[in-house]
């Protein structure tokens, strides 16, 4: 139906289930033409663009990398591919939710599934080995060249990296909008921080023009400052990525601690004692609780994911954006009750898992395998003229060699980083450090 002042959208191809979409334009399906046009396809332009994530060997290598716990250690906890792959699930529950039971939406004007569920798939996909942890390293280390940032990683894998240099996936303009949680750049950043690096939540100023592309080179108001208010200007796609993000790791997270011992009734009860919890939320734990002495903990919260999907409404909005696209027309409302849940589990979890010195050893360790893997790799080809060990592998190096600047050749380095699994940036780093680990049979 539309809205008020606003264009009555065009049509578009039928979706998956063969149904025409009001809710997408022109606007929405249109593609960077930087490697020509799409060739026509069977499949839609949404449809697409989750397919080509799925058979990308960036989106495999997320099955050893690190969510909460280093990846291989355990058989039963979360990596980074199956947690894509249960946010891609609960995201597209959400929009299932919507589409029936908005009185905005109807069966020839909804939110589409296929692009929901390639935006979750790929909301992880630039996070480096080793977790958030691996992620403040590099950016640490990249200070001087731009800084790193897991969703701009994201960003750039898709756009410039994902077939090799200068090949990315050539996504959707929806689909690219739909992945970038944050829209600020580092330079914007910096800025905002009175100079200082900031520590998440930018693009790298080299990616200035995909925001161009995302917005068809609209500026943005003056009300939407660099940082928090650019940053949560968002397309309904991704905020229920965001949610469905949410759900996912303050439900999940809990789950994998008590399966791996990190959390039992006594720590739990003893950390409830020290908080100033509400009736709300003492219920909870409460419950939580009880789920631990009966067994019933993966059960119980796998419940909850319904009920933080079912906890969701649409409110329409008017912005700069929404008289060019319906991916801005909405927003997702949350109840509180569910926001509060969903913080009180992630409180539980950050202050008795992730600030716990076990955790805080291995998170010593990765950074400091990473330290040195940047080190030794830029000594040899920034620091150098020529490299006095090739370290690289022969396509890496040829292409570090071929870029002139420091902050190019610094930005490839970290790329190669960065793609490296929990395990792979572990036996580079032993190969380099270790005298008794390597082989001419391990070098294969």
């Amino acid at each position: 139906m539309p809205f008020a002042g606003k264009v009555d959208f065009p049509r578009h191809i039928p979706d998956s289930r063969g149904v025409d979409n009001r809710f997408y334009n022109a606007f929405d399906l249109s593609t960077d033409k930087g490697e020509g046009s799409r060739p026509e396809d069977f499949r839609t332009p949404f449809e697409i663009d989750r397919d080509r994530i799925l058979h990308t060997s960036a989106f495999r290598r997320l099955q050893s990398k690190t969510q909460v716990f280093l990846s291989g250690e355990y058989d039963f906890y979360r990596t980074r591919l199956t947690h894509s792959l249960e946010v891609a699930q609960i995201g597209r529950a959400i929009a299932k939710f919507l589409n029936r039971g908005s009185e905005s939406l109807s069966d020839e004007f909804f939110i589409d599934n296929d692009l929901v569920e390639a935006v979750c798939l790929t909301h992880d996909l630039g996070h480096p080995p080793f977790g958030h942890t691996g992620e403040r390293t590099l950016n640490r280390l990249m200070e001087p060249y731009g800084g790193f940032e897991g969703n701009a990683q994201t960003l750039r894998q898709m756009t410039k990296t994902i077939y090799g240099n200068e090949r990315g996936m050539q996504p959707t303009r929806a689909f690219a909008d739909g992945v970038l949680k944050y829209k600020s750049l580092y330079s914007e950043m910096r800025r905002a921080n009175k100079g200082n690096h900031p520590e998440n939540h930018f693009l790298y100023d080299a990616q200035a023009d995909q925001l161009d592309f995302v917005f068809d080179g609209a500026d943005f108001p003056v009300e939407l400052t660099p940082g928090d208010e650019r940053n949560g200007f968002k397309s309904i796609e991704c905020q229920i990525m965001d949610w469905a993000d949410d759900t996912a790791y303050s439900l999940n997270d809990i789950v994998d601690s008590i399966h791996a011992g990190f959390l039992d009734s006594g720590k739990i009860e003893r950390w409830a004692t020290e908080q100033s919890l509400d009736a709300a939320q003492a219920a909870h734990i409460e419950q939580l609780l009880l789920n631990i002495r009966e067994g019933k903990v993966e059960g119980r919260m796998g419940r909850k994911i319904g009920e933080f999907v079912s906890a969701t409404t649409l409110r329409e909005d008017v912005n700069f954006m929404s008289g060019t696209t319906n991916r801005y027309r909405y927003k997702l409302e949350i109840t509180e009750e569910a926001k509060r849940e969903s913080a009180i589990y992630k409180k539980l979890a950050f202050e008795l898992v992730f600030q716990s010195h076990q955790l805080k050893q291995l998170e010593f360790k990765g950074d400091q395998m990473l330290v040195s893997l940047f080190d030794a790799l830029t000594e040899q080809y920034i620091a150098r003229e020529k490299p006095r060990f090739q370290l690289l592998p022969p396509e890496m190096a040829q292409l570090v060699n071929s870029v002139s600047s420091e902050q190019e050749k610094a930005r490839l380095l970290c790329d190669y980083i960065a793609g490296m699994t929990d395990g792979f940036a572990t036996r580079t780093y032993r190969r380099l450090h270790d005298p008794t680990f390597g082989s001419i049979r391990d070098l294969i």
